[in-house]
């Protein structure tokens, strides 16, 4: 494959109207096609990328304006210097291991870019500060101040609620403020500024987290070593993917420190019973630290998702139990979404971190097509993922639970699509496997019982046979409604990044050559938030493979097991009963590799950082780490992208799933 150009390529016009949920992702190779809005600016302004736009409200109701005095946190997301260099540098495996200190003095916007910004906002009566790296002007004020020193009129919106299906959660309805106006700044101001995030409130992200399908009442499913899977926990973890070998030389996590990037409120009893009571452990006391950033999600909730938060810290530092754990938890929002990595890579504190959280990149899409957007609100991602590089912080991203239709959870279509923000180039996107074994579960009144020969892609399909036990008159009816199983594919923004490209470069494999199983076959089509998508499709229950050629970074780069049928239990002290099995979903994943990366920066003697450049190296290297799953056909898919005899790298699973004590010694 050849290599397009990275995103860091700077607009001559600043694209208008806003996009809506996530704002956009426009990947560079496409920016130049963008036009300045057709709104007129006011006299010496232009218009800046913001988070919310068109495609969300498009289905709402507006109830009038929003009161004048509702406060706000308003993120000014600022244009990097230098990133090219700095991309080039990560890619190819030479993070240069900065301070935030030198980072900022590097590659942050300049002390006048910043001071003329919060001289601005200051006249209109907006309080400011500045992170540490110089990349985020966080300003808060009333929402009468921020229409007056952006030229919008904010709205209240009435959002319906998106329902669940395809086995995924759905979004509640909400009632949010919001505007589909272009914010302006000054000329001289807005040429710094990549991106306006916080013009709205709403909530559009969703977590990674899965149970078995409904009526599943039992599930005691055997693996060849005698493992009750569904009741997994660390330790089967650390026993399944090789990290036994390093506990057995002392390492614990001492000296190391464990990031979580969440979106929903923690309480940190949760974790220290799971690990003291259920896992009977005696992990380090007060190893565990939580901050607000915009002021928190508020209290831990159901509803909110605080089941995922509290998975990360049980998974991650249960495997890395002498560890420190520090958790950022930000608002559901556009703004705090990226605020929580700003926040994370500006305190510097974890060595490794961990994210469960995403939407389709279908949905920037369909923002892209509504709104007209610059890529800000990617580039803002990929910036605060830059910048963790740069420190040698490791970064983990679950891929979403939709398997290669990732857009079926936010969006209701098959469209093949990846998940956001994993699909950055700058963390490593972790998918899921289904353990190989017998597995057995109780539906009602009746029993399934599925062989999986070996360790395999996650994807419901092996389940759908039984469709009539979960009530169902046909296998094609039950496949739409337990659509589930680890993403992957390729992005449609994100450029082929130089690891991968180095597959195709060494003629070693084709990272973007793949094989795919149709179980569905689109036959029709409609107009989806703007974009034309399928909306019926034909059924096959038994696909032969074919083959393809992507383009794009290719997801996920590894894969562990997430399928709920093999998956964990779960403590969850809101829940009923609080402690649950049967519990999975690529969080599970990427908060393991996560707590596993700790041990490995303990082994070594120093963060290891990004870890793709690394693993794509080792993985061709003649005694790789990793177990390719390149097995064909609809034994290992996760709904559509299979394996490739004989190739390393196959989307849906990536690399394969690891050995980690090999994989420690490799990186040292």
């Amino acid at each position: 494959m050849k290599r397009s150009g990275g995103r860091w390529i700077a607009a001559v016009v600043i694209a208008a109207a806003a996009a809506l949920v996530a704002a956009l992702a426009v990947p560079s190779f496409r920016a130049t096609s963008f036009a300045a809005s057709s709104s007129a600016a006011p006299a010496g302004e232009v218009a800046v990328a913001q988070g919310l736009g068109p495609v969300a409200l498009k289905n709402a109701t507006v109830s009038g304006s929003t009161p004048a005095a509702t406060p706000e946190i308003v993120s000014f997301i600022l244009r990097g210097r230098n990133l090219f260099d700095l991309q080039s540098a990560v890619e190819a495996g030479q993070s240069p291991d900065l301070t935030v200190a030198e980072f900022a003095s590097r590659y942050g916007q300049t002390a006048g870019a910043i001071t003329a910004l919060q001289s601005y906002l200051r006249r209109y009566g907006i309080a400011s500060k500045v992170y540490p790296d110089d990349l985020v002007v966080s300003a808060g004020g009333t929402a009468a101040e921020f229409d007056s020193a952006l030229s919008v009129q904010q709205q209240q919106y009435k959002v319906p609620a998106v329902a669940a299906h395809d086995g995924l959660a759905g979004l509640p309805a909400q009632q949010v403020h919001g505007t589909t106006a272009n914010p302006y700044l000054p000329t001289s101001i807005a040429s710094s500024v990549l991106t306006i995030l916080g013009l709205t409130n709403y909530a559009p992200f969703s977590d990674d987290l899965i149970h078995t399908p409904k009526g599943v009442t039992a599930s005691n499913s055997v693996t060849p070593s005698t493992t009750y899977t569904g009741n997994l926990t660390p330790a089967d973890f650390a026993e399944n993917y090789g990290l036994s070998p390093l506990y057995r030389s002392g390492l614990d996590g001492q000296g190391q420190t464990i990031g979580i990037v969440t979106l929903a409120g923690f309480d940190p009893a949760a974790a220290y019973h799971f690990w003291n009571n259920v896992l009977d452990m005696t992990p380090k006391a007060n190893r565990i630290t939580v901050y607000d950033v915009d002021d928190g999600p508020g209290a831990p909730s159901e509803a909110a998702g605080s089941a995922a938060s509290d998975l990360d810290v049980e998974q991650a530092g249960a495997l890395a139990p002498d560890a420190n754990v520090v958790v950022y938890q930000a608002p559901n929002t556009d703004y705090g979404y990226v605020d929580d990595f700003f926040a994370a890579a500006s305190q510097n504190l974890a060595g490794t971190l961990s994210s469960s959280w995403g939407e389709s990149e279908t949905l920037l899409q369909a923002s892209e097509v509504v709104g007209g957007e610059v890529p800000g609100y990617a580039q803002a991602f990929d910036e605060a993922f830059l910048e963790l590089a740069a420190q040698r912080q490791s970064t983990f991203v679950a891929t979403g639970d939709a398997g290669a239709y990732d857009a079926a959870g936010d969006l209701g279509t098959t469209n093949l699509s990846v998940d956001s923000p994993d699909d950055s180039p700058f963390v490593t996107s972790v998918g899921g496997t289904t353990l190989g074994g017998t597995i057995t579960a109780t539906v009602g009144r009746a029993n399934l019982k599925a062989t999986i020969p070996a360790q395999r892609t996650w994807g419901w399909d092996w389940l759908w046979p039984d469709y009539a036990k979960f009530g169902y008159s046909n296998e094609a009816s039950f496949a739409a409604a337990a659509g589930a199983g680890g993403g992957g594919g390729y992005s449609s923004f994100e450029p082929v990044p130089l690891y991968q490209d180095m597959l195709a470069q060494q003629g070693v494999a084709n990272g973007g050559s793949y094989s795919g199983v149709q179980y569905m076959t689109p036959n029709d089509y409609g107009t989806v938030d703007g974009l034309y998508l399928p909306t019926q499709w034909t059924f096959a229950a038994a696909p032969t493979a074919a083959q393809g050629e992507g383009n794009g970074r290719g997801l996920p780069d590894l894969a562990v097991d997430a399928d709920p049928f093999t998956g964990y239990l779960l403590y969850d002290p809101l829940a009923s009963p609080a402690l649950q099995s049967g519990w999975g979903g690529t969080s599970f994943g990427a908060s393991q590799l996560s707590g596993a990366a700790a041990l490995i920066d303990q082994y070594v003697g120093h963060r290891v950082g990004l870890w793709n450049p690394a693993i794509y190296g080792f993985a061709v290297s003649g005694s790789s780490p990793f177990t390719p799953l390149s097995a064909q056909g609809a034994s290992n898919d996760n709904l559509y992208y299979t394996g490739t005899p004989g190739q390393v790298y196959n989307p849906g699973s990536g690399l394969g799933y690891p050995d980690l004590a090999k994989l420690a010694g490799d990186f040292r």
